[in-house]
């Protein structure tokens, strides 16, 4: 099977572009013009350099000796908490400003939970002149405090969004409200693999410098290009998606997703969607959304903003749906623990949506030989208020 979007923005029963009437042209416009654009010499040649010589890559791919002992298989590391700004998302921030550039827009509109996000747009903002306004719900503020200083230090205008949860989902809710107000001159940078078609492929295409990096590093450390399974966290799932994008047709490669657990998958206060979720619209697309008997979205919640989301890309719910992931549920607790046991075995602190990814690793069976990619898809700088609430073994003070 092919997993990657189709000619009309699907994966299988899932994507689409479900949106209002005044933003349509906005839509309709990116469609027709993302592919030539990022296909283009120019473009390739821009974004290659700034991933370079400004983002820093390629990450490194770090053989992590000691969890490798401990879970029994040979774990790699995909460093992207390396990246200038800290996490994955500065690749998808450079290469959406670049297309936005190159279709006349002059203003920028973002939506952040973890701010990792955010930041990264309000630095390619200021990197290349451009107005930047980042929503972010006021929950996430308190809680991520420090990326918010980043994002207005960097330049940005940051309103705090106070409807609903005051999470992701309605950071991006008023995203969408203010891009429908300035359709004309605005383009929205979305930061994962959701919303309607095409930001699901183009953000997916945008992080797959993660999976080409993969191949080539795995070839000259392992001898061959691809490894037996890949880890990443899953939210909206944009380092999911840049983790496997080059493997997703390959079915030597297996997939594991962690999704966020919360309190418990049944507790009522979690953001679990594969598990819970049922077949609707959220932000344009068509994909799992965690929703009632009636079909009103339901308040996700999870220790991580950045996973804090009830729906899931249109790409990661195909593939759950066509078992080619395996998805797993990492509570709180747990992702706590495996963050600091990370911290402990390998001096490397990871942010809590990337401790969600390390949460599987117990839930595994490996075998000694078994060559194994997880993605540190950002760095824990931002969570160590959080971190230092649980001791070691994830429970609270």
């Amino acid at each position: 099977m092919n997993y990657l979007v189709d000619n009309n923005g699907y994966y299988g029963d899932f994507g689409g572009a479900f949106v209002p009437e005044i933003l349509h042209k906005c839509v309709a416009d990116l469609q027709d013009n993302y592919l030539k654009i990022i296909d283009s010499e120019s473009f390739q040649k821009e974004f290659h350099k700034l991933l370079n010589d400004y983002a820093g890559r390629p990450s490194p791919l770090y053989f992590a000796k000691r969890l490798s002992e401990k879970y029994g298989c040979k774990l790699y590391l995909k460093r992207e908490d390396l990246n200038h700004t800290g996490a994955h998302k500065i690749n998808n921030a450079l290469g959406q400003i670049l297309i936005a550039g190159r279709m006349g827009k002059k203003r920028i509109i973002a939506e952040t939970g973890a701010g990792q996000h955010g930041v990264a747009t309000a630095t390619v903002c200021a990197l290349m002149n451009m107005e930047c306004v980042v929503y972010m719900g006021a929950t996430d503020i308190k809680r991520q405090h420090m990326n918010v200083e980043r994002m207005k230090m960097l330049g940005a205008t940051v309103v705090p969004v106070t409807s609903g949860n005051m999470t992701l989902k309605d950071a991006t809710n008023e995203a969408i409200r203010d891009w429908c107000c300035h359709p004309g001159n605005t383009h929205y940078i979305i930061g994962s693999t959701v919303g309607p078609h095409p930001y699901p492929d183009m953000v997916a295409r945008l992080q797959s410098v993660i999976s080409a990096e993969i191949k080539s590093q795995l070839m000259e450390q392992e001898g061959r290009d691809y490894p037996d399974m890949l880890i990443a966290c899953v939210g909206g799932g944009s380092n999911a998606a840049g983790t496997i994008y080059h493997y997703i047709n390959n079915p030597r490669v297996k997939i594991t997703l962690a999704e966020a657990g919360g309190l418990g998958v049944y507790s009522g206060k979690t953001a679990a969607t594969i598990k819970l979720g049922k077949t609707g619209i959220i932000h344009g697309s068509r994909t799992y959304v965690i929703q009632n008997e009636d079909g009103q979205i339901e308040e996700p919640y999870s220790i991580s903003a950045g996973l804090d989301y009830p729906g899931i890309g249109p790409m990661h719910a195909n593939l759950a749906k066509e078992k080619r992931a395996l998805v797993l549920a990492v509570n709180d607790n747990e992702a706590i623990k495996a963050g600091y046991e990370l911290t402990r075995l390998e001096g490397i602190i990871p942010a809590l949506e990337s401790a969600h990814a390390l949460g599987v690793l117990p839930k595994i069976k490996f075998s000694p030989n078994e060559v194994v990619v997880l993605t540190v898809s950002g760095r824990g700088d931002k969570d160590l208020e959080t971190y230092l609430n649980y001791n070691a073994d994830g429970t609270k003070k």
